[in-house]
């Protein structure tokens, strides 16, 4: 390993499954301390006992980012803990697809919640810790359909479209404070929160078996390649990027 995060410190959102666990993982294997944050506090703990067993160091926590006090205790606790925050991944979100006059308000606040609001409460707690260092790395995890739509993904489509932005403003904002802010755009991936919206598309079987009608490449990707853009723009090898809209897509959006 190249220790290209070495003896910094990470949270990653979403941890317990999927890009998140995936993110987590790779920055321990570069020398961050990863805290492991999630809803599913079971699913937080596993994706940091799995780090511990690799000999890396994580702790798993427990929040549900749409609450801002939340946000708030949890960096000031991990600050008090392991020290400032270096990187912060604003990896979790929901997908709750739906014909859009039919979607209910609860769909439309839990997408908005999670998906933007818990990124910007976030962002807005770390950010007071990296001022200290003059130095931070924020990556935010927005879509595809942040930067074109697909049928039944209005909602969801909004939210990612809003980290788009957010991140643009961010990165102007601290451009020369030593923080940047970074957003990615992964296209299809082979994880859990896509499976409602694949039934929607007729089924998983059915998407994949169609996918390089939409995403050239003609796979799905995996967790680990969007993994590894995560580390690339929280690592000092991307220290020239801030404002950055990354699509790792496998070419939807070439088309």
């Amino acid at each position: 390993m190249s220790g290209r995060v070495d003896k910094r410190i990470a949270i990653v959102t979403g941890a317990g499954s999927g890009i998140g666990q995936a993110s987590a993982i790779r920055l321990a294997e570069e020398g961050a301390t990863v805290i492991c944050a999630d809803i599913n506090a079971a699913a937080a703990n596993e994706t940091a006992s799995q780090i511990r067993d690799m000999n890396f160091k994580a702790e798993g926590y427990e929040i549900d980012i749409s609450d801002s006090n939340a946000c708030d205790l949890m960096v000031s606790q991990c600050v008090d803990k392991f020290g400032p925050i270096d990187i912060l991944v604003n990896n979790a979100g929901v997908n709750l697809p739906g014909v859009f006059h039919e979607v209910s308000n609860e769909t439309i606040d839990r997408t908005l919640n999670v998906n933007i609001k818990g990124a910007m409460f976030l962002t807005r707690a770390a950010i007071p810790h990296m001022l200290k260092n003059s130095r931070g790395s924020i990556v935010n995890m927005s879509s595809v359909n942040g930067l074109v739509s697909e049928p039944y993904l209005s909602v969801y489509s909004a939210s990612k479209g809003a980290i788009v932005m957010f991140t643009r403003g961010i990165a102007l904002d601290y451009a020369k404070t030593g923080i940047r802010c970074n957003a990615i755009c992964p296209g299809w991936v082979d994880t859990p929160i896509n499976h409602a919206h694949a039934k929607m598309l007729g089924g998983l079987d059915h998407v994949y078996k169609t996918i390089d009608s939409f995403q050239p490449i003609g796979r799905p990707g995996t967790s680990r390649e969007i993994a590894n853009v995560v580390l690339f723009l929280a690592s000092d090898e991307s220290s020239f990027m801030t404002g950055s809209i990354v699509s790792a897509d496998g070419g939807m959006t070439a088309q």
